[in-house]
């Protein structure tokens, strides 16, 4: 059974070797690395999940981006992931514990009724899908790096207030700031 705690009270080292172990010392290198550059992971809703030893097996992490459209405003999304699970414990639920505390964070900071805050992810639309995530409305998205358009996937109860195209990229001060003029 795993123990979820807010990703900050784990040890920042532990952390990257996890993330090492997921997905390879060149993960850095991943286009999803370069729409978040620059940003900081959101505390409230980051989670690391631990063992019925305390062990880190697993976290998630989200992040404060922007989807900018052709005119040049930015409309903020959070992107989801990287979700990592250590080898030899993948299959056993963590991933799917970790989306629904992440998830369910979201949601539950919105009116009932209102559409959560838009999530976007780059991953594997069948796993995903379980939580409604989809490339329906990300066709003329763009990211800055490869990807695969068919993994590019929102969640949203209302795709209308984003964009039909744009890029992809960090929320910074300055993508605050370009969003107020």
């Amino acid at each position: 059974m795993a123990t979820l705690v807010p990703l900050s009270a784990v040890d920042a080292d532990m952390i990257e070797q996890l993330l090492d172990a997921a997905f390879g010392d060149n993960r850095h290198a991943r286009t999803a690395y370069r729409i978040r550059e620059g940003t900081s992971w959101l505390d409230a809703l980051s989670f690391a999940a631990l063992d019925e030893e305390e062990y880190l097996v697993g976290s998630i992490q989200l992040w404060p981006v922007a989807l900018t459209d052709p005119q040049g405003r930015p409309h903020p999304l959070i992107m989801v992931g990287p979700v990592a699970v250590m080898p030899g414990r993948q299959g056993e639920g963590f991933g799917k514990a970790l989306m629904a505390a992440s998830l369910g964070a979201i949601d539950s900071a919105f009116d009932e009724g209102a559409p959560p805050f838009p999530q976007v992810l780059i991953g594997d639309p069948e796993y995903y899908g379980q939580w409604g995530f989809s490339a329906e409305h990300t066709g003329n998205w763009h990211c800055p790096g490869p990807f695969e358009r068919e993994r590019l996937l929102l969640r949203t109860g209302n795709p209308a207030i984003l964009p039909p195209e744009g890029m992809l990229g960090p929320w910074t001060n300055e993508t605050s700031q370009a969003a107020k003029d």
